[in-house]
């Protein structure tokens, strides 16, 4: 039996649209980037209203952006902060984004992690994450986020990870209604 084997690769429009070279100063310009990505993958037609990025905490330096790729690629474990997390270790050539003579790093989400993401989160090595919409936002859309509970963010936090949320929550949310507009597929069902 052959299995095809399994490639991970950005849509075309990625590169259009990301300045690899651009420093992101600022919580809401590294949250701009999160939900560009994630409003260009609906109008698209590429994957679901969810996008995510990996940066290096104190510089701001991009190290790897991640969108919904489920339905495009057929795989459900490849939400935005997966793809993120996958193309920024991939890229730095390492298992976890944590080691003690590097920078640390962040993730940047236009919504709050699902319960998945969150568990990807506590060994990605990142030391921070900022999201956009709130998980109620996404649940409106019928996207069920999984056994997600104050807790689940508590342990994180304990862990060393600091946990930010609402950063641009208004615009954010508006490219989940934008998806929903569009009737794209909740493929978690």
């Amino acid at each position: 039996m052959h299995i095809p084997p399994v490639h991970i690769e950005y849509p075309d429009w990625v590169e259009s649209l990301v300045d690899w070279e651009r420093g992101y100063a600022s919580d809401e310009e590294r949250m701009r980037l999160a939900i560009d990505l994630s409003r260009e993958n609906v109008v698209r037609g590429t994957g679901g209203p969810f996008g995510a990025a990996i940066f290096e905490s104190d510089t701001g330096k991009l190290v790897a952006v991640g969108m919904n790729s489920v339905v495009r690629l057929n795989n459900c474990t490849l939400h935005g902060e997966m793809v993120a997390f996958m193309m920024a270790q991939s890229r730095l050539g390492c298992f976890s984004l944590r080691s003690d003579d590097g920078p640390a790093h962040e993730l940047v989400t236009s919504c709050e992690p699902c319960a998945m993401c969150l568990g990807a989160t506590l060994w990605s090595g990142v030391r921070r994450v900022v999201c956009g919409a709130h998980r109620d936002d996404a649940r409106r859309l019928d996207f069920d986020e999984g056994p997600v509970f104050p807790e689940s963010h508590q342990y994180l936090e304990a862990r060393g990870i600091r946990i930010v949320h609402g950063v641009l929550r208004a615009e954010a949310n508006e490219v989940l209604e934008l998806y929903r507009a569009r009737k794209g597929t909740i493929y978690n069902g």
